[in-house]
């Protein structure tokens, strides 16, 4: 396994051919979450169910356990100051680690009712957070706590952390999960792993207009699988999408063509880009956390 599938000649150009996939670690339950910090070469991503964050040391191979509890932590990812933030499946919050090791509670409610579970999160040029909050904390108690949705639908929600500002981006989705902005911001891509809990809803990334006010519109479907999901996915610096996906990872141009394919021997939930270059592939799977050098770099966002 690990072998990248060249199925375009554009995927070609983004792999290197002597790479080879790297098993950094093994011993979590569903690994989720990975986010890159380059000041401090680390990774830092959840094993949900056993309610910990766990923290990749790039220096020295490393891992070690970052935060327990963790609220059965899922999506985390990095603001503009280098803060972790992170979606707490049992918290039902997202929540800011500060750089004195606090941690401040970001937004806990919508309308007056609690999240179902924040799942996947990305932080946007301009400091919104956005974040998807499916149902799966609370379907069950195997990664947060078993309850009845108090909101009755499943959002993509934009949090302005300057003023508190709260509102619903995405509400036609059956279970929103994986987010990622284009690079230069003008499309959200948005997971839908809806089928579940409707088997014949379609396995889908949907694309969203992001217009200058700050909303998202026009959706389309930008791809699909006829079996597996999409979970989470980063944009590359080309605006190539790299998804999880049915046997491993897939890669996307951005006219939606499934351009090269990569095999993982566990199932993959997540992925990011880092290391000095920002061109090594992080990638989490059911119990282990992987890694391959990549021809192509983590999208950064605009003005940086």
């Amino acid at each position: 396994m690990g072998t990248f599938e060249v199925l375009d000649p554009r995927f070609g150009r983004l792999v290197i051919a002597s790479a080879r996939l790297e098993h950094l670690w093994t011993g979590g339950r569903w690994l989720e979450g990975p986010a890159y910090f380059p000041a401090g070469r680390f990774l830092i991503f959840s094993d949900v169910p056993n309610d910990r964050l766990m923290r990749y040391d790039e220096t020295n191979d490393v891992v070690s356990v970052f935060r327990a509890p963790s609220g059965n932590g899922n999506g985390n990812s990095v603001d503009l100051e280098g803060r972790l933030v992170t979606c707490e499946q049992q918290g039902r919050r997202i929540t800011r680690t500060e750089h004195d090791g606090s941690i401040t509670a970001l937004v806990t409610h919508f309308e007056g009712k609690r999240f179902n579970s924040p799942n996947d999160i990305v932080v946007k040029s301009d400091g919104s957070v956005w974040f998807s909050d499916p149902t799966y904390g609370i379907d069950s108690d195997y990664e947060g706590d078993a309850a009845p949705s108090e909101l009755g639908r499943q959002n993509v929600y934009r949090l302005d952390p300057s003023t508190g500002a709260l509102a619903a981006m995405v509400t036609d989705r059956l279970q929103p999960n994986g987010l990622a902005f284009s690079p230069d911001e003008r499309t959200l891509y948005v997971a839908d792993t809806g089928a579940s809990h409707a088997p014949e809803h379609p396995r889908s990334i949907v694309a969203y207009e992001t217009r200058p006010d700050g909303t998202a519109a026009n959706p389309r479907t930008f791809a699909t699988l006829p079996d597996g999901f999409y979970d989470g996915f980063r944009c590359d610096s080309f605006g190539n999408i790299w998804t999880s996906a049915y046997g491993g990872l897939h890669c996307y141009a951005p006219d939606g063509s499934l351009i090269g394919t990569l095999a993982i021997p566990e199932a993959v939930s997540n992925l990011c880009f880092g290391g000095r270059k920002r061109n090594r592939l992080f990638i989490t799977a059911q119990t282990s956390l992987y890694a391959i050098y990549v021809n192509a770099q983590g999208a950064l966002r605009p003005g940086v």
